[in-house]
């Protein structure tokens, strides 16, 4: 109040009218003051001024004088100068102190215009001290009071004084004797006086007036000297520069007595000298604060208890007047003295610290982010003086909190960090109750943030939700984000770690505080420049499923943060993770679908259709935690954006396509989707009792339930709904039944009456859905259809039928096709009486819809058919087979019409064949009996006797067309004849191979390679042999069309059969060859023919059909009777044919037979083989050259062979080979050699035959030395023997 009071009499005096001044009385100085002062006087004032016991009021007069310094005109100046000296001598230093300053004012202000004429008044009360006079009455403390005041004024005066001017020198050295006045303001004030008035010495004066004050500051006799000394040190340095501290060795000689360790005035002068210097010379003495930064550590535990209080007032002065860069300077030093294992140095780095409450705001928030925490770690010190210190450093941050609301609650804070599992608790409950209305300062938050950062770190989920919920909010407080920036690398990681917490509340509150956070920093700086790729880490992560929720939540948050523009830049990563190979991956997408509409409001909803269809692709995932996650977004969504037209624009075309997805489990979610949604528009919970009981015509909805969906859907999309969820009632899938039985339940009132509201909604839904492509959704179109039938009956047809007739009508083939399955549903599950009446309405819709062009359409017109037939019989056939029957020349349509009509009720085939199988039998007939046997196969076998002859008859007509139609229908009556009817169809097919007709047997001949390839009741094992035996029989038939076609049949036959089992058909085989060699016989006795040629065989690669037969029995034959036969049986064979049509077999052939010759097989087989290779030579001829060295060589072995019959067939077989080998010297040299020096008898024998071969076969070739040889050994042998 008396400041502004002073300002008030200060305007006050300023703006009065000046009146006319009487003359001053001589003898009284203070008259004209006291007429001012009474023209001024506010109430109680003069009263107070007069209480000598009064010191406040005192002061405030000297207060209000000072402020009224401006005001003052030259001639007051002396008077108020003279009453400010005697004032000094009051007895209250606050009084002398307030005097002081408004002396000092009224100087500042006048001085340099009025020097001359304030200079004598105050050297006349020198003048008067000197000559013993003036204030005797005074005593001797007062004197000095004075005289130090005045000596301060004459100071301030002498600024103002040109620098040349003597009279400098004595006010310096009165200043400098007045530095040891015990009073700090005149101290002060001194040097605050020096600075200017040192330019006036010269630099030796300089020096001599530095070394006398460090003097003084080392080794003062009191206090107030080394004080004073100190004082008038800084002024000193302060006006000759801040060079002066080296040149004049200032810094080493304060530094000596610091360190001067039995002076401990001389350690509290100099660094009271530090203090100062720090003060006076502010910023500039920042360089060397780091060199006296140790000493002040060392000096902390001072044994005297006033060095440690300079040491703290040094520290104070320091700390206070760091830049930035000073702080970063200073605390890496106390940092490490924190880690010294001294405790006096732990102790005074932690005061220094403590110290450091004085900087500057700004110094202090960018400091005590480090400070704060190594104080806490300080705490557990195991010294007690360190603890202390510590404790004290805390508060004294604790108290220089601008918030008042932090400033109360600073015990709390301070416990928390001292006792952190005692108190953290506490503190945070009573930092949640505070209401917060002013920013939090740096100092606030250097004691909040270690408590929150311990909450957030503690096991318990309460203090971690308490912990993060303040952090967000404080964000919120704090008005310059780089007040928190310190403070983020600290909150930040425990804010992660909280994020992915087991607990859903935890994680909440953490996602909270950390879009706050960012909110607050304004938006993702250097602090967060990592956080979106961790979140996105995390959210993909392979871990537990709380944390990828976390990470979604907190993603979601910083998202909103950062506004739609970096949202919008990340959506489509984020939807292409819906659907990422990883199941750990699509579900946390699909869990930050889920929170991004919570966060984001409003902003998502333009993406909804979009991450709808994710979602409910994720609804069909095959991991259950992948559904999950998708389920709960579309929860969400629905929650979210149901209030609105436009919102449910957005979301139904996505419901309304899942729930008639293919997969169950997206029907199911998405049924449960949109009954949240409708329940949600009624305002009902949803929550039904007995789901499975009570009757569907009962349910819990109200009419103002059902008026609250109209009004909100609108009412087509109302009944829409409701169609969608009753046919849902009906899905193959139990889940999804049950959804849509409970949404109906709650939301419809009385079932029969919805029914007839939504009745041509449901059937449009029903339709599409009967022509869907969709097994199920077919199957519960059906359903539902066969349902509603059931349930209303009569009630119900009578709206259908004209349904489906409109229906039946529209151009889209789906409908129609929709139709007519709908139609067959209901035929099917409505009762025969209950149809009498609609008959004959339906009927021509059926037979309209067996002649759509579209072959779906005519599909469901056939189940349609299959229906009312069950209910009308031949009724209902004799209105639709006849008409169908009359279009067949006409309309190609009418022929799929048919076949629908026999696939749905076979037994009608006999109705329809005697006209279509009458002969002859044409192209279209042909091809129409082929179509409808495709169809009608279980009744097909009764006809096949009036079938196959006039098919066969038209298979072998002239006409190609005729023919190749016939086969077609042949060919499709033996893929249709089912597996039972074999016995009737194998003769069939066999009876024509001996008809007198040509063209039959060649027709036969091929359906025989068409029963073998494409009949489903072919038994090889049965067939083969017949089929073998009969296509044989044409071999040698008259007809070569004949034989060409037996020929090609029984190559198509074989081929059905395996490599591996054509050896079972040897028999078969080799007796189908014996009889038409036989019959071949027989047809050429008399004719001189000797080669037994079989026409078939005789054929281009004759002996295809059945050459694998022989091989695979010589190869592969059970036993050694089987490979016998095999062989015999090529022999056979192959002198059934000629040269040309063996050549292409004599490779695949002779090859093999070499291999068995080579091994060890008993001789019955070795001597069939050499039967079948010799004839393989005759026939052969040149085109066996190339095996002709292998045979030479296995015919001249088996000479030697033990068996009599294979010697003397392989002599033969050698005899013959030499038609093919141009040298025959080599081998007439060998053979007699071998005769030669062969012992055995049977040996010599065959050698002696083989010889003879050579000579009959080749023995023009051989030489005459050679032969003259081989006759000499011939006749020794012969001599030998006899």
């Amino acid at each position: 109040v008396a400041p502004a009071l002073a300002k008030l009499f200060a305007a006050f005096s300023q703006n009065s009218p000046k009146e006319e001044e009487e003359e001053m009385d001589a003898d009284d100085p203070f008259a004209a003051m006291d007429r001012k002062r009474r023209l001024a006087t506010f109430p109680g004032e003069e009263a107070s001024t007069r209480s000598a016991g009064d010191p406040q009021a005192r002061a405030a007069i000297m207060r209000a004088l000072g402020a009224v310094a401006p005001s003052l005109t030259p001639r007051d100046l002396p008077l108020v100068s003279t009453f400010l000296t005697k004032v000094l001598g009051d007895d209250d230093e606050l009084v002398r102190d307030a005097a002081m300053t408004a002396g000092r004012n009224m100087i500042e202000l006048h001085g340099a215009e009025q020097v001359q004429q304030l200079l004598p008044v105050y050297e006349k009360y020198f003048d008067k001290q000197a000559a013993g006079g003036g204030g005797g009455a005074e005593d001797e403390s007062k004197s000095d009071n004075v005289r130090q005041g005045v000596v301060v004024f004459l100071g301030a005066l002498a600024c103002h004084l040109d620098a040349a001017d003597p009279k400098i020198r004595q006010i310096l050295a009165r200043l400098v004797s007045v530095l040891s006045t015990p009073s700090e303001a005149v101290q002060r004030s001194v040097s605050d006086c020096l600075p200017p008035l040192m330019k006036a010495l010269t630099d030796d004066e300089r020096r001599a007036l530095v070394e006398s004050l460090l003097a003084q500051v080392t080794d003062g006799e009191g206090y107030a000297d080394r004080r004073g000394a100190a004082f008038g040190l800084a002024g000193a340095v302060k006006g000759c520069g801040i060079s002066t501290l080296k040149a004049y060795g200032i810094m080493d000689a304060v530094k000596a007595a610091v360190e001067d360790k039995k002076n401990p005035d001389a350690r509290e002068g100099a660094l009271m000298a530090f203090e100062l210097l720090n003060l006076r010379l502010g910023r500039l003495f920042e360089p060397y604060v780091i060199h006296v930064l140790p000493m002040l550590l060392v000096c902390f535990g001072d044994q005297s208890e006033h060095v440690r209080e300079a040491t703290i007032s040094a520290a104070r002065a320091v700390m206070g007047q760091l830049s930035a860069q000073g702080v970063k300077l200073v605390l890496p030093a106390l940092m490490k003295g924190l880690e010294d294992n001294a405790w006096r140095t732990k102790q005074g780095s932690v005061q220094l610290m403590g110290a450091m409450a004085a900087c500057a705001p700004k110094q202090l928030g960018a400091c005590l982010p480090q400070i704060v925490p190594r104080l806490s770690e300080t705490l557990i010190d195991t010294h007690p003086k360190v603890v202390e210190a510590a404790q004290h450093a805390l508060k004294a941050i604790g108290d220089v909190i601008k918030n008042p609301e932090i400033e109360a609650l600073s015990e709390y804070l301070l416990g928390a960090i001292a006792k952190p599992a005692e108190l953290t608790q506490p503190c945070l409950d009573v930092l949640l109750e505070m209401t917060f209305v002013n920013v939090v300062d740096a100092p606030s938050l250097a004691l909040i943030v270690p408590v929150l950062s311990r909450g957030l770190r503690d096991r318990r989920a309460d203090l971690k939700k308490k912990a993060a919920k303040i952090a967000g909010n404080m964000c919120a407080l704090v008005a310059d984000p780089k007040d928190m920036s310190p403070y983020v690398p600290l909150l930040l990681p425990d804010i992660r770690k909280s994020l992915i917490d087991p607990i859903p509340e935890v994680r909440a509150t953490a996602a909270s505080a950390l879009a706050s956070l960012i909110r607050g920093m304004g938006g993702v700086d250097e602090h967060f420049a990592d956080l979106i790729p961790w979140l996105t880490q995390t959210l993909q992560s392979d871990g537990p499923m709380t944390e990828r929720s976390g990470a979604a939540q907190g993603l979601a948050e910083c998202l909103a943060v950062l506004g739609q523009e970096h949202f919008e830049a990340m959506l489509p990563e984020i939807l292409a993770g819906c659907h990422h190979v990883a199941p750990h991956v699509r579900e946390g997408h699909l869990t930050l679908l889920r929170f991004l509409p919570l966060a984001l409001g409003h902003l998502f909803e333009p993406h909804l259709q979009e991450a709808l269809a994710e979602v409910l692709t994720g609804l069909a995932d095959q991991v259950e935690a992948v559904r999950d996650a998708a389920l709960s977004a579309g929860r969400v969504f629905v929650e979210e954006f149901s209030h609105s037209g436009p919102s449910l624009d957005l979301l139904l075309p996505s419901i309304e396509d899942g729930i008639s997805s293919e997969n169950w489990r997206i029907r199911q979610s998405a049924t449960e989707l949109m009954g949240s949604m409708m329940f949600r528009i009624a305002g009902t919970s949803g929550k039904v009792l007995n789901l499975e009981g009570g009757s569907d015509d009962e349910g819990i909805s109200t009419e103002a339930q059902g008026r609250a969906l109209t009004q909100t859907l609108g009412e087509q999309r109302h009944h829409d709904l409701l169609a969608a969820v009753y046919s849902l009632r009906s899905d193959p899938t139990l889940a999804v039944r049950n959804a849509a039985v409970h949404i109906w339940k709650t939301v419809v009132a009385n079932t029969p009456r919805t029914l007839r509201l939504v009745l041509p909604h449901l059937m449009q839904r029903l339709i599409a859905g009967l022509s869907a492509a969709d097994d199920d959704r077919r199957q519960t179109a059906s359903r539902c259809l066969g349902e509603l039938v059931r349930k209303l009956g009569e009630r119900v047809l009578g709206e259908v039928f004209p349904i489906f007739s409109d229906g039946l009508a529209n151009s889209e083939a789906a409908t129609r096709e929709g139709v007519c399955l709908g139609l067959a549903e209901v035929l099917a599950a409505a009762r025969k009486e209950d149809l009498e009446q609609y008959i004959g309405d339906v009927v021509p819709v059926i037979r309209d819809a067996l002649c759509d062009e579209e072959d779906g359409v005519r599909n469901a017109a056939g189940a349609a058919f299959d229906a009312v037939f069950r209910h009308g019989g031949a009724d209902v056939a004799a209105d639709i087979v006849p008409a169908l029957l009359s279009k067949l020349e006409t309309d190609d349509v009418a022929l799929e019409g048919l076949k629908q009509v026999l696939r749905a009720q076979p037994k009608i085939l006999a109705s329809v064949l005697p006209k279509l199988a009458a002969p002859p039998i044409d192209a279209t007939r042909a091809a129409t009996l082929g179509s409808l046997a495709e169809v009608a196969g279980p009744a097909l076998p009764p006809h096949l006797e009036a079938l196959f002859p006039p098919l066969l008859a038209a298979m072998g007509s002239e006409d190609p067309d005729e023919s190749e139609a016939a086969t077609g229908a042949a060919s499709a009556v033996l893929r249709a004849v089912p597996d039972e009817a074999h016995y009737l169809l194998l003769p069939e097919v066999l009876g024509g191979l001996e008809d007198e007709s040509p063209g039959v047997r060649c027709a036969a001949a091929k359906l025989c390679g068409v029963f073998a390839a494409e009949a489903p009741c072919f038994d090889e094992e049965d067939d083969v042999p017949q089929l073998v035996k009969g296509l044989f029989e044409l071999f040698i038939d008259d007809d070569e069309s004949v034989v060409s076609a037996a020929w090609t049949a029984l190559g198509v036959v074989m081929g059905v059969v395996a490599k591996e089992d054509q050896a079972h058909y040897l028999r078969d085989v080799r007796g189908a060859v014996e009889t038409a060699r036989e019959k071949v016989r027989r047809r050429n006795r008399g004719a001189g023919v000797k080669d037994l040629l079989i026409p078939a065989l005789c054929l281009p690669k004759g002996l295809a059909p059945i050459v694998q037969v022989y091989l695979q029995g010589v190869l592969v034959g059970k036993n050694s009777e089987v490979r016998e036969s095999a062989a015999e049986g090529l022999r056979e064979a192959v002198m059934s044919t000629t040269t040309a049509a063996l050549k292409p077999h004599v490779i695949p052939i002779t090859g093999p037979l070499i291999r068995i010759l080579g091994d060890k097989y008993p001789a019955a087989v070795k001597s069939a083989i050499l039967g079948a290779l010799a004839v393989m030579i005759d026939k052969g001829g040149p085109a066996l050259k190339p095996f002709v060295p292998q045979l030479q060589t296995t015919f001249v072995k088996c000479l030697s062979d033990a068996n009599r019959p294979v010697r003397q067939r392989a002599a033969a077989a050698l005899g013959r080979l030499m038609t093919l080998q141009p040298r025959v010297d080599p081998l007439v040299g060998d053979l007699v050699t071998a005769l030669a020096a062969a012992s055995d008898a049977g040996v010599r024998e065959a050698m002696l035959r083989a010889i003879a071969g050579v000579f009959a076969h080749a023995g023009k070739g051989v030489q005459i030395p050679t032969a003259e040889r081989a006759r000499d050994e011939i006749f020794a042998a012969g001599t030998g023997d006899a």
